[in-house]
This record gives structure tokens, sequence and C-alpha cells, in this order.
């Protein structure tokens, strides 16, 4: 095939990848499987199938599957506990503080128990507290910012991330499981701790006639089984689409301002922040390139539903309308890719 041809028919899945998640509801509903057909028709269309690249398929998501398999087995036996938990953590510190402390344990600690762990957490927490719905939903996005943002922070937090080390792991990047903190752990945690203060400022005093968000299901082990083999599934798909993708993104990507790869990954507002990250990281970037782009997937990835894992998760346990997440996520995504974009092109060499 000729490479005209083979970019174009690149472009082709890269459009159909992007756009039937959005506007067809059977490709959303069954994005494992509707991301894997792409991610087969891309390698095949680059004529980049190996031994090596189905290897890598299967072994990669190996790591981040087991972890939210066992964590969430584990979650759902202390989820018990947590109302009795929270509430000696709030007699402690008070409101405020007890949430400021919940959402940067969230945020931070996401980077291990996994975002789609923290999620879970987060409903739980949240449908106990029982305060004013729209505070509620102000809390749920700032955690989800801060859960979104932690979790980037190793190759088991969240499919990003994992995706990310996968597709850096050679020369020069050399990405192992601490290379995305070395990258962006000092634009990371500032992060979580200013969505922390945020969520501890909503959550204001304690509302006892609150009606507040309520979880809409319990956790069962086929529940836990089920929601480990999709990250599997979804994973090994980010792979053959990232390796199909690959001479798409080598031609047009690095050759992008560093400005506009910022910007463009405003798309994953509305866009699931793994497939573009899949998309466009390339061993040939620079590091100054990869960074721009993770912190922009990362950040407007809160700010609508399906921009990533934590989000959709919170708001379909807690029954969150798009428009109640939209009122509350976009102007603090807005004032915070504003934020990082200026303080990133002054001090990111």
């Amino acid at each position: 095939m000729s490479e005209y041809l083979t970019i174009g028919g690149l472009a082709v899945v890269m459009m159909l990848t992007l756009v039937l998640p959005f506007s067809v509801k059977k490709a959303e509903e069954e994005l494992e499987a509707f991301l894997f057909v792409m991610g087969l028709a891309a390698v095949t269309i680059s004529d980049r199938w190996s031994a090596a690249l189905v290897e890598e398929a299967f072994s990669a998501p190996v790591k981040i599957t087991l972890a939210v398999l066992a964590l969430g087995f584990a979650f759902r036996a202390a989820r018990p506990k947590l109302k009795g938990w929270l509430e000696l953590l709030i007699n402690a510190l008070g409101l405020r503080r007890a949430v400021f402390a919940v959402i940067l344990f969230l945020g931070l600690g996401s980077s291990l128990m996994t975002a789609i762990i923290a999620a879970l957490a987060l409903a739980e927490i949240i449908s106990i507290l029982k305060l004013e719905r729209n505070r509620e939903i102000k809390i749920v996005v700032y955690a989800c910012f801060a859960i979104g943002l932690g979790a980037a922070l190793t190759p088991i937090g969240e499919p990003l991330s994992t995706i990310a080390v996968a597709k850096l792991k050679d020369a020069p990047h050399n990405a192992d499981f601490f290379y995305l903190i070395r990258q962006i752990g000092l634009w990371v945690v500032p992060g979580v701790l200013v969505m922390a203060f945020l969520g501890a400022s909503a959550a204001g005093r304690a509302d006892p006639a609150g009606l507040g968000l309520t979880e809409d299901a319990l956790e069962t082990n086929r529940s836990v089984a089920l929601r480990a083999l999709k990250v599997y599934l979804f994973v090994m798909a980010l792979i053959f689409l990232g390796a199909g993708l690959t001479p798409l993104a080598e031609r047009f990507v690095p050759g992008m301002p560093i400005w506009g790869l910022y910007w463009a990954n405003s798309l994953s507002a509305i866009l699931d922040n793994a497939t573009l990250a899949a998309a466009e990281l390339v061993p040939i970037m620079t590091d100054k390139q990869v960074k721009f782009t993770l912190m922009g997937l990362l950040i407007s990835g809160g700010m609508l539903i399906p921009g990533n894992i934590p989000n959709i998760i919170s708001a379909a346990k807690l029954n969150i309308k798009s428009g109640e997440w939209a009122k509350a996520a976009l102007p603090c995504g807005a004032a915070l890719m504003t934020v990082y974009f200026v303080l990133m092109t002054i001090f990111v060499q």
C-alpha cells in the first residue's frame, strides 16, 4: 500500500474513532469492542502486525487489570466500614477538612488504587454525606479532576497512563514505572491540592436536611470481575490502535507547535483521553511535547462526563446529568487549562 493510501486510511480510522463513540449510541455502549475493531483495522492498514505487538497487546493490560480486580474485591469487602470511617474523620477534622483529606487521598492514592476504585469510593462517600445536591455535584466534579490527574502518575492508575508508558517505553524516553512521576509529577500534585481545596470550599457546613446524591447499585462479584475484563479489553484495544496509528502520528504530531498540542487536546472533554493518548503519543516526541500533551489531556478530560473513567463512573453511579456536570466543571476546567498553559509555557524547557 502506498504511503498516501496508508495515511488516508489511517485518517479515516482516526476520524471514526473520534466521532462514532460520541454520535452513535451503540459504539458508546460497546466502546471496548468498537475500539478493538478500530485497532485491528489501523494495524492492518499500516501493516504493523508482528509477534511482538500481539505479545504486548496481551501483556500490557495485565498489571492494571489485576490491580482493578484485586482492589475491586478489597473495596467491596471494606465498603460496609466506610460510613464509620467517614464519620470518625468528620468528627475529628470537621466537614471541610474531612472533604479536603478525602479528595487529596483519592487523588494521589488513585495512582496505586486505580482511578476506577477511587471513583467507586467517591460515589460511596458522597452517598453517605447527604449534603445539598448542587454542593455534592461540585465535590464530585472537583474530586474527579483530582483523581484523573493523580491516577496518571503510574502505569497502573488508569488506561491513559498505561498507554503512555507502553508507547514511550523505547528510546529516547525509555519509560518505566516512575516515568510519569518524573515527567508530570510536579504539575499534577499542585493540581490535586487545588481540587481538594475547592472541594472543601464547596462542602461548606453540614446540612442534616440535605437529600444529596445516592449511589445506584451495590457491587457484586460479577460486576467486579466484569469491570476488570472490560479494562483489559479496553487497554488491549488501545495498544493495537496506538500501534496502528503510529505512522499518522509520526507524520503530523511532532511538527505541531506546543500550544497546538496542548489546546487541541481540549477534545478529551468529549472523547476519552486514553484514546487520544493512544493516537498521539510517539517516541520521537520531545519531553516538552509529552508534558504539554499529557497535561492537556488530563485537565480537559475532567470537563465533561465522557472525558475520563472517573467522570463516567461517578456520574453513572450518582445519576449526575451531563448539564449538571458541565455547569460545575467547565468554568473550573477552562481556568485550569489557561493557568497551566501560562505556567508551563514559562517554566517547561
